[in-house]
């Protein structure tokens, strides 16, 4: 005779997994943040110098390519999957934020954080006056909207301002210093840290990382996260019970700016370079593959739909025979991806959760 305890979380006889002490923890920010952290340190060293994995991985500057886009679609994410805006002209702030990075760099000082600083300031000074601009429109005029803004801008840097962004140069005058006089970001860690993170750039990555997603999963589990996705789901019922519309959609159009601005500042530090290119319209479109593929409305499915797209397009196209076709193979695992499975990555992933938890029923039933 089988004997549990109080809990229900304990089986004499056979191991039992409590999916209702699950399905408490999995969604408390403390879990995210536990699960957050441990994933940053551990992915560096998986993707790149695991055994079993490097044979197939990529390369610790691919790793942290990786979570800077992860930023960006998360941010992303809150605009398109929470609000259900789509934006084609995000570049702006990737872009904006970049530029905004590299020229306080060099002008000001290269202090890593404050230079992440001054990207973060100058996006959210942009998507103010965009969002105002932009958010006058509705459904595909806002879309086309946002793009015609962002080529504009792109097309700014090109010729006008060119004395200032480099134009088609890009700028090179990025200036990184050691973080608080210090600590070089590009110095290989010691002995077993240098094995699982490399360096310190890695690191620091890594704490906007942790930082993107906590702030992401507050923003969705908060009164505004719940105005943000009525608004998906019903603009003019949310109209009618009082919702000022245009402020929440201001509002989240802001915050999907300011990751996108971290991210883009981010990437600066990263290459010490920045390219008009990261103005270019096709920035906008990376970014809402990675989200789509990797799952509308959830913080973590764009995260896996930016490794996707970042793995394809770094390590898929060095292959042999194959590589030179791994945007054909990329849109074509979107197109099964997305028509199987509309939630995308993450929706496979929540069946397979569905799937072993039938599986641990039935063999606590027999």
């Amino acid at each position: 005779m089988s004997l549990r305890d109080v809990t229900g979380r304990l089986s004499i006889g056979k191991p039992t997994l409590s999916w209702e002490y699950w399905d408490e923890i999995k969604g408390t920010e403390s879990f995210i943040f536990v699960a957050t952290t441990v994933f940053v340190l551990l992915w560096s060293w998986l993707f790149a110098r695991a055994p079993i994995t490097s044979a197939v991985g990529g390369y610790q500057s691919l790793a942290v390519t990786v979570l800077i886009w992860g930023i960006f679609a998360i941010g992303f994410d809150l605009l398109l999957g929470q609000t259900g805006l789509l934006s084609f002209g995000h570049a702006v702030f990737w872009g904006g934020g970049a530029y905004a990075a590299g020229l306080f760099s060099y002008y000001v000082t290269g202090d890593p954080f404050l230079v992440v600083i001054a990207g973060i300031v100058f996006a959210l000074v942009l998507a103010a006056v965009v969002g105002y601009i932009a958010l006058r429109r509705h459904a595909v005029y806002f879309a086309i909207l946002t793009l015609a803004i962002g080529q504009f801008v792109y097309f700014l840097a090109v010729s006008p301002l060119q004395e200032i962004t480099g134009g088609y140069n890009g700028f090179i005058y990025v200036q990184v210093e050691p973080v608080a006089g210090f600590i070089n970001l590009n110095q290989p860690l010691p002995g077993v840290l240098g094995t699982l993170w490399y360096d310190h750039l890695y690191l620091f990555v890594a704490v906007f990382f942790v930082f993107a997603v906590v702030l992401a999963t507050r923003i969705v589990k908060s009164p505004y996260g719940l105005v943000f996705r009525s608004l998906r789901e019903n603009e003019q019922r949310a109209a009618f019970i009082g919702i000022n519309v245009w402020r929440y959609k201001f509002m989240a159009f802001i915050l999907s700016a300011v990751f996108a601005g971290v991210a883009g500042s981010l990437y600066t530090i990263h290459t010490v370079f920045v390219s008009v290119e990261s103005l270019y319209w096709l920035i906008s479109g990376e970014v809402v593959i990675m989200t789509v593929l990797g799952g509308l409305g959830s913080v973590f499915g764009p995260i896996l739909g930016a490794i996707l797209y970042v793995y394809v397009r770094g390590v898929v196209d060095g292959f042999p025979i194959v590589g030179p076709y791994w945007f054909l193979i990329l849109t074509t695992l979107f197109t099964v991806v997305v028509w199987a499975f509309p939630q995308g990555l993450w929706g496979i992933v929540g069946k397979i959760g569905q799937s072993l938890r039938g599986l641990t029923r039935r063999w606590n039933d027999s």
